[in-house]
């Protein structure tokens, strides 16, 4: 007769010799000071897009919303405030003269009547800090014989001045007027009044408000706050200006770096693409000025000691929404963009675009070594064109990287072709982007294990952990902002 044993007491007896196992201590040595491989500095970096307010609002320390009066309902982000008299506000459109920024306000007052304000509510609330000097600026005229004085006043919820100053301007063409004046106290959702006093007609454009202490101190530039939590991270690159506002829901609207650099007051205004991607959470006060555009995301890179990436359009709208595609016999347009920014980022003093990163202050290169092709795009449409762009910018920029996709997703019949495609292409480098639950990042940890390491690199370019709802991301690992919090 066999002797059985308990289940329970080989239960015991395991939890025994696992509890035994443990007791036996065990010492693991690690020098930090011998690395065994080197570590490349762009294994980490910062995915940045105009999402959840992250440029104007955000990065961008402009606080005057719709400044220049060119979003869609032109007083957008600003409130009259006056009497009931013919005291008003026109808004009058010069197309023909200035089609970049059309758009201006004409302030009128007749004899004898109050004053008359505009009130600018800033990107839900302004943040205005104790003791920071503020500048004011506008673009005015004044008509005939007018004399027109503006009053500026920061304001907190209760209607209390905490900053103020005045401004008459003097000139009857078109003029920058400006003035600054430091704040009485701090306040998270403050609102800038301006205050018209006296008679006649006054004309403005590109209002403005920006905070004195900037990122390097540089006037109309970056939040000195934001942009120091990301240099703090120390990036080894910057991906930009995304994501899904390079592709545009249609063509018309993709991101044109060319219409991003220059003159601030030439830079045409557009709806950002996430203004109405998610039906159920519209937000209608979402454009781009470009007052942050490619030469400050150039300049932002250099200053955090970031390799820029610049990725661009290849012809193809976004393929969630209209799916529009350039046909390939007229794609030159799209290329020549991709050579002329590597020349504007790398090319001499002297050269057609190095000249105006040279005027724009910057006379030294970039020094450039990567650039995107497409964002989130798939197919054979996609290939082709890839094949196109790499061609052209290999035969006259070799040193320059490309980086390809290969699809919003990590696996299926999209990514599966796109993979084997690039491959055989002897693509450089390929961006993988992750939509997944925290689940899938645990069950995919050796996913890279079994690469091919004499093929392309890869650039896991979007890790997002999602929502049960999988259309809104809840956390975005590279460093987008979650879409959309409401911004304060």
């Amino acid at each position: 007769m066999r002797n059985l044993i308990p289940v329970k007491f080989i239960s015991l007896f395991c939890l025994f010799l696992s509890l035994n196992a443990f007791s036996q201590e065990q010492i693991i040595s690690v020098d930090v000071t011998k690395p065994v491989a080197p570590v490349q500095p762009t294994m980490w970096g910062i995915f940045f897009e105009d999402i959840n307010f992250a440029a104007d609002g955000g990065i961008y320390a402009e606080l005057v919303k719709n400044r220049s009066i060119e979003v869609l309902k032109p007083l957008m982000g600003w409130k009259i405030m006056k009497p009931d008299t013919t005291t008003g506000v026109l808004i009058l459109n010069q197309s023909e003269t200035n089609p970049l920024n059309p758009r201006y306000a004409r302030i009128s007052i007749a004899p004898g009547e109050p004053s008359f304000g505009l009130s600018n509510e800033g990107f839900r609330g302004m943040g205005i800090r104790q003791g920071i000097t503020y500048h004011f600026s506008v673009l005015a005229r004044q008509k005939g014989k007018s004399k027109l004085k503006m009053r500026i006043e920061l304001v907190n919820p209760q209607g209390a001045v905490i900053g103020s100053s005045s401004l008459l301007p003097d000139s009857e063409s078109w003029k920058r007027c400006q003035v600054s004046f430091e704040a009485t106290a701090t306040e998270k959702k403050a609102k800038l009044n301006i205050w018209f006093e006296g008679e006649g007609d006054l004309d403005l454009d590109m209002i403005s408000l920006f905070p004195g202490d900037t990122w390097k101190n540089r006037p109309g530039g970056l939040r000195a706050d934001l942009v120091q939590l990301l240099a703090d991270l120390k990036p080894g690159f910057i991906r930009f200006p995304g994501g899904c506002i390079v592709e545009g829901r249609e063509l018309e609207t993709r991101y044109q770096w060319k219409k991003t650099i220059g003159n601030i007051d030439d830079r045409k205004l557009i709806i950002n693409r996430w203004n109405t991607e998610f039906k159920r959470r519209d937000t209608p006060d979402y454009f781009q000025s470009f007052g942050m555009g490619f030469f400050e995301y150039f300049q932002l890179a250099e200053d955090m000691g970031a390799e820029p990436l610049p990725i661009l359009s290849c012809g193809l709208a976004c393929q969630y929404n209209t799916a529009e595609a350039v046909p390939l016999d007229q794609l030159d347009p799209y290329i020549q963009d991709a050579l002329d920014l590597i020349e504007f980022a790398n090319g001499p003093a002297d050269s057609k675009w190095g000249k105006i990163r040279a005027q724009m202050g910057h006379p030294m290169p970039f020094n450039l070594k990567m650039i995107g092709v497409g964002n989130e795009q798939w197919g054979p449409q996609y290939i082709e064109r890839y094949t196109v762009f790499a061609k052209a910018i290999t035969e006259k920029y070799p040193l320059v990287k490309i980086v390809s996709s290969a699809g919003p997703a990590p696996n299926g019949k999209n990514f599966e072709y796109a993979s084997a495609e690039l491959k055989k292409l002897n693509a450089q480098i390929v961006d993988e982007h992750y939509y997944a639950k925290p689940e899938w990042f645990l069950e995919n940890a050796t996913r890279y294990d079994n690469y091919d390491r004499n093929s392309y690199k890869v650039s896991r370019g979007n890790m997002q952990l999602m929502e049960p709802k999988p259309e809104i991301p809840s956390l975005i690992i590279t460093g987008n902002a979650p879409f959309p919090k409401p911004h304060l």
